[in-house]
């Protein structure tokens, strides 16, 4: 019985003590919204104030949060401009590479062949000497040299790598064999050399060379895209765009069209 007494009045203590009330503390608010006031002394006006305040603080943090995510945003689109701007600029210059490897497998190609071509004659004239063909060997002379000429200049850039020497066997070239059956192409030839030293005026003049009196030739149109590329790299915007749109026009499905409706479409 004692201790259910005890125990009781035990109970009754801890109440009254949990339930008393709190102490008024001296406490200035004024220039600390955020403070905590004494229980008794808080009023919904001090709370609507703190709850106003703490809002602000969080818009603040959530408007900086949103600046620097934009940030964030435009440096992130401008990498991707750059690294797209980069592949396509390497994937042109592939192209250009790849173009000229076919050109020069073609051209190593075609002297292979006149080299069999040349081989036969040298042995048709060697079986018909005792026929009195000394007129006729005189007459395939020329030819001979001329392919030799052109075959030796030629070789300067396959073979040889002499890129410098090659430019004046090709001018020599074309001014020994004006009207031969290889022109268009040591004029090509000769404007490529010229173009990869930037020598822009001397490189069109060969390129309209071919364009301009070789209509038939397979260098045309490899011609009318260098002019275009030769007008772009001078800054003449207008003129380059009439060559590569003539490309397209006039060898529609070619890869000279496809490089020039590139460069059309990259401005």
């Amino acid at each position: 019985m004692r201790v259910h007494l005890i125990s009781a009045l035990a109970l009754t203590f801890v109440t009254g003590v949990c339930f008393a009330q709190a102490p008024v503390v001296d406490v200035n608010l004024q220039g600390n919204p955020l403070a905590v006031a004494p229980v008794a002394n808080v009023t919904s006006s001090d709370i609507e104030q703190r709850l106003a305040v703490i809002e602000r603080i969080v818009e603040s943090r959530s408007d900086s949060q949103q600046r620097l995510q934009q940030q964030l945003d435009m440096l992130q689109a401008d990498v991707d401009s750059i690294n797209g701007s980069i592949e396509l600029h390497n994937h042109q210059l592939e192209k250009i590479l790849e173009r000229q490897r076919e050109l020069f497998l073609e051209l190593e190609k075609r002297f292979e062949g006149m080299q069999q071509q040349s081989m036969g004659m040298a042995n048709s004239l060697g079986n018909s000497a005792n026929a009195g063909v000394s007129n006729t060997m005189a007459d395939v002379a020329p030819v001979q040299n001329e392919q030799e000429a052109y075959q030796s200049a030629v070789n300067l850039i396959l073979k040889d790598r002499d890129y410098e020497n090659a430019v004046p066997a090709f001018q020599a070239f074309l001014t020994r064999y004006p009207n031969s059956s290889l022109t268009d192409n040591a004029h090509y030839w000769l404007g490529q050399l010229l173009y990869n030293n930037q020598d822009w005026d001397a490189a069109g003049e060969q390129f309209m060379q071919v364009a301009d009196k070789f209509a038939s030739s397979p260098k045309r149109s490899d011609s009318l895209l260098k002019l275009g590329m030769i007008a772009k790299n001078q800054g003449n915007a207008e003129l380059a765009k009439q060559y590569f749109e003539q490309v397209v026009a006039e060898y529609p499905n070619s890869t000279p069209a496809r490089l020039a409706s590139e460069q059309l479409t990259n401005g």
